[in-house]
């Protein structure tokens, strides 16, 4: 039977994060040996050093804080996977085995000698503020000329509907409003009917490929997506959710993949569009 109004609206009734690990991955792909046996050392404008050394499937790293970072110094070893998003640009997905209230996305431009962290860090909860929060850092590679324009955000998908399709039973349809905000609705799987508003980012990092991520205020979780639009019918993006279980208590992290085609773009005035 399909869910009434009613039990749309009833936002205690909505699935856990966990709930939709089974078989949301299904489109995710291959993990890749691209980053195995190298060293890569990233910098950031404050002056901030991040020495990290892959193997096939572990990342080691040692974090230095440069002037105005509040993040303390660490070192440690955690599991990765990491997926081939376009030639020499790598988004690798880890979550901190010492600190598992941390998990970090990082994408790797290889060719340009640049690269765009994303931490997410369940925090506690706060009425004004969603559980799941996240810092964004722009960087280069040591030792590679940089090239191009840094990662930087971008309002270039604002007035985009596009649908994803994680598995076979799962598909999503985003809405994107506006720099901070997008719609969800769920077309197909065990979410099927509901929909929110939540905070978003949005970042170009090469023409037509995009780091996009979102919090969520309803759930205790997080997203981010590398997402390719450069074919808008055969849209590519590899992601991970972040979050807290059932109970409230255990974190939640696991990594997925999907396809994607652009539904429509709406067209404001200018005098009203919402990515000026």
């Amino acid at each position: 039977m399909p869910p009434t109004p009613t039990d749309l609206s009833d936002t205690s009734t909505w699935l856990p994060l966990d709930g939709l690990a089974p078989g949301f991955d299904a489109n995710k792909a291959a993990h890749c040996a691209e980053l195995d046996g190298r060293e890569i050392t990233l910098t950031d404008e404050r002056g901030t050093r991040i020495a990290q050394r892959f193997t096939a499937d572990t990342v080691s790293w040692e974090y230095h804080p440069g002037r105005g970072d509040d993040m303390a110094a660490g070192s440690g070893e955690d599991a990765y996977e990491a997926f081939e998003v376009d030639t020499g640009l790598v988004y690798a997905q880890f979550q901190h085995e010492h600190r598992p209230h941390e998990a970090v996305s990082l994408v790797l431009d290889l060719a340009a000698g640049r690269a765009l962290s994303v931490l997410s860090t369940i925090g506690e909860p706060a009425s004004h503020r969603t559980r799941v929060r996240q810092r964004f850092v722009a960087s280069v590679i040591e030792g590679v000329d940089a090239a191009g324009r840094p990662p930087a955000p971008t309002s270039t998908l604002v007035g985009r509907r596009v649908l994803w399709q994680y598995s076979a039973e799962h598909a999503y349809e985003h809405v994107y409003l506006s720099p901070h905000w997008y719609s969800w609705h769920c077309l197909a799987g065990p979410e099927q009917g509901l929909a929110d508003t939540d905070e978003s980012t949005a970042y170009e990092l090469r023409p037509g490929i995009y780091l996009f991520a979102w919090r969520e205020k309803v759930i205790p979780c997080a997203s981010v997506t590398v997402a390719d639009h450069r074919d808008l019918h055969r849209m590519r993006s590899h992601g991970v959710l972040f979050g807290l279980d059932e109970s409230g208590e255990v974190p939640t992290h696991f990594t997925f993949g999907a396809h994607g085609r652009l539904l429509g773009t709406t067209a404001y005035p200018p005098t009203l569009d919402p990515a000026r």
